[in-house]
């Protein structure tokens, strides 16, 4: 069987592996105040143009969502998502779990639009009652979005000026923003990410680390006691050599960068053979998942010959699936599938 289920669901870049074996033996101290992370702290500040930038390595996509939202939120506070934003969607209540609710607002293929963020705020206080409702506290985005989606920099920039009119802190999960960087669609950059967001993260499990994510804070605004905060939410790990090794090796020469554009060549072709095979698309993602539109009999016939994840469905004969490109995907595999399809 191949597999384009997801793109975490080989291990490591052998870059990462080799340097973890090379370092294994030596003692390091733990939660993070070892040198790889302060090297990798110091690469991260230059790529993102913020010497000021205070990076923090965590463990997983939704402990760094759940973490950092509680931690900046206030306790009558809620945080802003689209309605298909990963937070809302597709992490079991993980940010309710800490007491603070996720307020949506309609998604457009993913993305949020500044225009009804805007009158979802004004509404919001123009309500004579809203001091017994939740307040928005948090506006969160997500780049490459669940579906694959990307914001322009004209369209980060609008709903940055709302969240700065209304005072509320900007926060991008970045979980394949490596992917978003990559893509040739794209006109947003890491500075135009750090100079736009108030925080940030940079995924590493989906873009070639074993696990971890490095958030950034990029306005001298992190929460205070924010280790102890991070240990809470069990999201803290006492070999932080661990994450600092794997995000020095991504950052130290540009592999981040370099994978993430395999990735994206990869799915370009993957779109390419999908189209000429006859699928249709579900929608145009310019990143490394592409979700297309599969009678019901032909998925069934790829149950052991081909890995893809269910996406929803699209009418009672047909199901919208969803192809992952990633570092480790090769021709070979490319060339399997067009045999299967």
């Amino acid at each position: 069987m191949i597999s384009f289920e997801s793109d975490y669901t080989t291990g490591a870049h052998p870059a990462i592996l080799q340097r973890l074996i090379e370092t294994n033996l030596e003692s390091q101290s733990g939660y993070g105040n070892d040198i790889y992370s302060a090297q990798a702290r110091e690469y991260i500040r230059a790529a993102c143009e913020c010497p000021g930038a205070d990076v923090r390595f965590l463990v997983g996509g939704t402990q760094t969502n759940a973490t950092v939202i509680a931690m900046t939120l206030r306790p009558y506070e809620g945080v802003i998502s689209a309605t298909t934003g990963h937070i809302a969607a597709h992490e079991a209540g993980a940010v309710e779990c800490t007491g603070h609710k996720v307020l949506t607002v309609p998604g457009h293929e993913g993305k949020i639009c500044a225009d009804e963020l805007m009158t979802y705020l004004e509404t919001f206080y123009a309500d004579g009652s809203h001091d017994h409702m939740v307040q928005p506290g948090m506006v969160y985005i997500s780049h490459p979005t669940e579906y694959g989606t990307l914001y322009s920099l004209s369209e980060l920039e609008a709903i940055a000026s709302v969240c700065r009119d209304y005072r509320l802190p900007l926060f991008m999960d970045g979980a394949r923003l490596g992917y978003g960087l990559a893509s040739l669609s794209t006109d947003v950059t890491l500075p135009d990410i750090a100079r736009l967001c108030d925080v940030f993260y940079i995924g590493g499990t989906k873009v070639g680390a074993l696990c971890g994510e490095a958030v950034v804070f990029t306005k001298g605004n992190t929460p205070p006691c924010f280790v102890s905060q991070i240990k809470q939410h069990g999201a803290l790990l006492a070999k932080g050599r661990l994450t600092g090794i794997q995000f020095e090796v991504l950052f130290r020469d540009g592999l981040y960068f370099e994978i993430s554009r395999h990735a994206i060549r990869m799915a370009e072709k993957l779109k390419a053979l999908l189209l000429r095979k006859g699928y249709r698309l579900f929608l145009d993602s310019p990143t490394n998942q592409q979700f297309v539109i599969v009678p019901n009999e032909v998925l069934a016939s790829w149950q052991d010959k081909l890995a893809v994840s269910f996406w929803e469905k699209y009418d009672e004969n047909h199901t919208v699936v969803r192809f992952a490109t990633s570092w480790s995907t090769t021709e070979e595999q490319l060339a399997a599938l067009e045999a299967i399809l």
